[in-house]
């Protein structure tokens, strides 16, 4: 039996392909787990365009163009920085779908605004409005909140696929 995260992938590319379109990835905590999921579907490259693993904050500012202020401001790990991240995959790629996703793994880093397993999760589509942000709070060690994120965030792009 092939894992949920490659069925997600495999419903998602189909609708993708369905729709003429081409996804773009922004990961930090996840660290590249998207991407991986992804790519294990067979002919994914003819709708999946790149993913940047953006882990530091420089990388961030860097590869995707976040304002240094708005990680001064909000932190890495917030709605507003999940956002830019997804503007700037659309920016930085010929995607037409770009999902971005930023959090706190653990088992260090959190707070008690922001405790572990806090995930921030943005998307935006090429030529739509602002980036749509949702908090996401995940539980149990590193390993089971990154692959919760990594299953939520492909849960997320497949309904977004869905509704057109």
């Amino acid at each position: 039996m092939r894992d949920p995260g490659y069925l997600l992938s495999e419903q998602l590319g189909e609708g993708l392909r369905g729709s003429n379109r081409v996804l773009g990835l922004a990961e930090s905590c996840t660290g590249g787990g998207i991407a991986a999921a992804i790519t294990d579907v067979p002919g994914s490259s003819a709708w999946f365009d790149r993913g940047f693993v953006t882990y530091s904050n420089a990388a961030k500012v860097e590869l995707l163009g976040v304002h240094p202020q708005t990680l001064q401001r909000y932190g890495a790990v917030s709605a507003e920085t999940a956002g830019e991240m997804a503007a700037g995959v659309l920016a930085h790629s010929s995607a037409d779908l770009a999902l971005a996703v930023t959090g706190i793994a653990g088992p260090d880093g959190g707070t008690a605004e922001k405790p572990v397993g806090t995930v921030f999760v943005a998307w935006r589509q090429r030529g739509g409005e602002e980036a749509v942000c949702v908090r996401k709070q995940f539980s149990g060690d590193r390993q089971n909140i990154r692959q919760q994120t990594v299953l939520f965030c492909l849960q997320q792009l497949l309904q977004l696929v869905r509704a057109g």
